[in-house]
């Protein structure tokens, strides 16, 4: 049995596809919103609606959590002491880290990070870097971006869709940029004032760092004779966005929390999303690989795609990989302890091939192919 906590924004089609194989339960506050989320994402009778109250899951189960961060952890909780597998998309907090070895010695799987950004960004990461190394021998330099975002479809006067929580939204821009750019570790305070522009397919964006990019530098197996110039993972926004946004970012300088929260529910207001608006995700990862002695080596991956208005693209591409990661859980291939989406190169070809098989297959294209 999958055990599916939440009914938000996020929780989309791969709840259908898990259906395709497993039972599956999905709890919203109530059983009314649970059904109604059933219902939006056309799985009446194939998916039971159920209230949080009635969660109880038993061993070999999987409890998946699209309930905000600060949840996250209670239902961790929950699964260990019910020998039940534990999954969601969010980064690893210390607080879920702390639980690795409580659920390895439980039997329990604790998959993280098995979302779009992070979790497909991932695998394409792990993909690029294994194409590389086995094109390149030896010292060289490495210059490697991973850019991902959400927007509208048809593009608006605030530049920007929110697709999910607005206060999650303003608050993430607060946590300071970690990366590597000409050859240097880099700390950006504030992550806008990093934005620069960034052309995909003819098309102009703007991208800023965030978060830390550089404990990813060993988690995607970057060999150690490659010397980082660029190193950055970030966020991608419509061309404009960093003029529209002046104002926001002139609030969220002195970042009380009250303020903050008064400001998403100021903007959720004026800029609503309705249920004609369609969303759109752009994702875009790419490494180049200078060696010593030798050609240079390049690759990239681009997804875009656009929501519809029973499945939008977010989280459509939220869940889909969060659904091959459920899969491996329930078909043994991950062992008790703390996972971070496809680990490797062969589990990332394994995950990449159960997303194309779901309508999610990113465009690889290097100087001589395109796929």
């Amino acid at each position: 049995m999958i055990h599916w906590v939440g009914t938000g924004l996020s929780t989309g089609s791969g709840v259908g596809v898990l259906a395709e194989r497993y039972e599956v339960a999905l709890y919203g506050r109530t059983r009314e919103k649970a059904a109604a989320c059933v219902a939006r994402l056309g799985l009446t009778g194939r998916v039971e609606p159920r209230s949080w109250d009635d969660l109880r899951p038993t061993r070999g189960d999987v409890v998946v959590s699209m309930l905000p961060a600060t949840e996250h952890v209670r239902l961790l909780r929950l699964s260990i002491d019910a020998g039940a597998h534990y999954a969601n998309t969010s980064y690893v907090s210390d607080e879920i880290a702390a639980y690795a070895d409580a659920a390895r010695e439980a039997g329990v799987v604790l998959l993280t990070e098995a979302g779009l950004d992070p979790g497909l960004d991932h695998l394409l990461a792990h993909d690029l870097v294994e194409r590389a190394r086995a094109a390149v021998q030896g010292p060289a330099t490495a210059t490697f971006t991973s850019y991902c975002g959400g927007i509208p479809a048809e593009p608006n006067e605030f530049r920007y869709r929110f697709s999910w929580a607005p206060r999650g939204v303003l608050t993430a821009l607060l946590s300071p940029a970690r990366y590597v750019f000409s050859g240097k570790e880099t700390v950006t305070e504030h992550p806008w004032d990093a934005t620069t522009d960034h052309t995909l397919d003819g098309e102009r964006f703007e991208a800023y760092p965030n978060r830390d990019s550089l404990p990813f530098v060993s988690q995607y197996g970057f060999p150690g004779s490659w010397r980082l110039d660029t190193f950055i993972r970030g966020t991608l926004r419509l061309d404009g966005w960093l003029t529209t946004w002046q104002p926001v970012f002139a609030a969220l300088r002195d970042p009380d929390p009250d303020h903050i929260t008064a400001l998403a529910a100021d903007l959720a207001a004026k800029y609503p999303t309705t249920e004609t608006d369609l969303d759109r995700v752009v994702l875009s990862v790419a490494l180049t690989v200078r060696p010593n002695n030798g050609p240079e080596w390049s690759g990239s991956y681009l997804l875009d795609q656009t929501g519809t208005q029973t499945d939008s693209a977010m989280s459509r591409l939220v869940t889909v990989p969060l659904a091959a990661g459920i899969t491996d859980i329930l078909e043994g291939r991950l062992t008790p302890g703390l996972h971070r989406a496809a680990a490797d190169p062969t589990s990332a070809q394994r995950w990449l091939a159960f997303l194309a098989d779901h309508g999610v297959k990113p465009t690889y294209s290097n100087p001589e192919i395109t796929e």
